[in-house]
């Protein structure tokens, strides 16, 4: 009889506790709504007293919104690493106080009639998160509280990962630094003590458009040569998984190799990345079709800009296979030949104008956009048969003295666009270049003869990569 009455006790026990978490629970939640809506009331009441700013796309902006989708996300991503595990909590609160500064980020993509346009953003931050996936995916603005970047963490690493609409990797660069730097001045509170709570003198918060600045009226004729590419082809991961290597190397190694052959680090690497897509994929036969790799241009050095914005073109590398087992020295002499020709302010400014002269036109700017959107894919699909691949350079990276001592490196991603199913990256920081492969091919043919060619040059390489090739 004891017994019972002890179980039925305790049975009432569990209930009551039951009904008290029960209770917590539905307290908790309407807790959280009731913040929910007091949030929405602030941001309402914001949009009644606050005069929303907006401003237009530059000029290569207005191309990513049209394009963009889940399967070709036009998200890059820059990642810094530290000497020391990221607190989350820290990083978020950093996030909270640079992103205010920095308008073309705190903004939101809002799309008119006849052109799409950027309003600024009212909401929180988006939060930071722990990364659990794969990089450089596409942004769903409904889910990121509008925002079209994202930061999240693993370990040591900062990642900022930014639709192309908003900026080039200039622009990134100088977002992810004062980002890294604020945490770390939050984290670290004697850096705030002694060098205060200031804006790097290196970063710039200027959004001139300076293609518009710069262009000059052209007769609409075409800047540049667009042939058809060789394209790589083969087994691929499943949508969204990525294969990704990084090979860090000397850079005084790497340029003394260039030196040798008379060419500039940027030629010795692209005409390298050429002569593996070559050997690998092509097995040193002839092409009907040459191999042609897309090189972004940074415009700012050429036209004195510090804008924030994107600011960049394209050029083409090329070497066509005529023969069987053509030589090193071929692809060199070849792509030291289509790039020189191409790198003179004269030709850049000649592919600049074209490009604005065309947003610019009357018929085009009176197409409304449900129209302008499709044509805009088309061509963009049309002129993805000219490039088997990109090949960018971020070129030297420098932080503030103060900063050096907490951050070990940085590397730089590009996420797959069509016909383009590899791209490299190349970034140096501390005398160490970082060449970084990513592809949605399984076959790691071509990074292989890339990386032992670069070795048998007498450059010392180290090899990591994200895991995906072992699966």
């Amino acid at each position: 009889m004891e017994e019972y009455i002890i179980e039925e006790d305790q049975k009432i026990n569990k209930q009551k506790k039951s009904r008290k978490a029960k209770h917590a629970e539905r307290k908790r939640g309407s807790e959280k709504k009731k913040e929910k809506n007091r949030s929405r009331r602030r941001n309402r009441a914001y949009d009644r007293t606050h005069e929303v700013k907006w401003e237009k796309l530059d000029n290569t902006a207005h191309l990513f919104p049209a394009i963009a989708d889940a399967g070709m996300s036009n998200v890059y991503r820059i990642a810094i690493y530290l000497n020391e595990d990221i607190v989350p909590e820290k990083l978020q609160e950093a996030l909270g106080l640079v992103l205010p500064k920095f308008s073309i980020f705190n903004c939101r993509l809002r799309q008119g009639m006849f052109w799409y346009y950027f309003e600024e953003n009212s909401k929180e931050p988006p939060k930071v998160t722990e990364e659990n996936t794969y990089p450089c995916r596409y942004i769903d603005e409904n889910r990121n509280r509008n925002y079209l970047f994202r930061v999240s963490y693993y370990k040591k690493r900062i990642n900022l990962e930014v639709f192309h609409v908003l900026t080039d990797g200039t622009g990134g660069l100088y977002f992810l630094k004062e980002l890294a730097y604020q945490y770390l001045r939050l984290v670290h509170p004697e850096l705030r003590e002694e060098y205060g709570d200031y804006l790097s003198s290196q970063t710039s918060l200027n959004t001139e458009d300076s293609y518009l600045q710069n262009f000059k009226k052209s007769r609409f004729t075409k800047g540049y040569k667009s042939g058809r590419s060789y394209i790589l082809k083969g087994s691929f991961f499943p949508a969204g998984k990525t294969g990704i290597i990084h090979g860090h190397m000397p850079v005084e190694e790497v340029k003394q190799t260039a030196k040798r052959y008379g060419a500039t680090v940027n030629e010795y690497l692209v005409a390298m990345f050429i002569w593996a897509i070559y050997q690998a994929f092509l097995k040193g036969m002839p092409s009907k079709h040459p191999i042609c790799v897309s090189v972004p241009v940074n415009l700012r050095p050429y036209f004195q800009s510090v804008t924030a914005k994107n600011f960049f073109v394209m050029v083409t590398a090329s070497f066509h296979p005529k023969a069987e087992n053509q030589p090193f020295e071929d692809v060199l002499d070849s792509v030291k030949e289509t790039l020189q020709s191409q790198l003179t302010k004269e030709h850049l400014e000649e592919v600049l104008s074209y490009n604005v002269t065309g947003e610019r036109t009357m018929i085009l700017r009176t197409i409304p956009l449900v129209f302008k959107n499709p044509g805009i894919r088309g061509i963009y699909k049309m002129h993805a048969k000219a490039s088997a691949a990109t090949v960018t350079n971020l070129g030297n990276i420098t932080v503030a003295p103060e900063y050096e001592a907490y951050i070990e490196r940085f590397d730089v991603l590009l996420a797959r666009s069509a016909g383009q199913n590899m791209k490299m990256t190349l970034s140096t920081y501390h005398g160490t270049l970082t060449a970084t492969i990513v592809s949605a091919l399984k076959s790691t043919e071509m990074q292989r003869v890339f990386f032992r060619y670069l070795t048998s040059q007498g450059i010392s390489v180290s090899v990591d990569t994200n895991g995906v090739y072992y699966e």
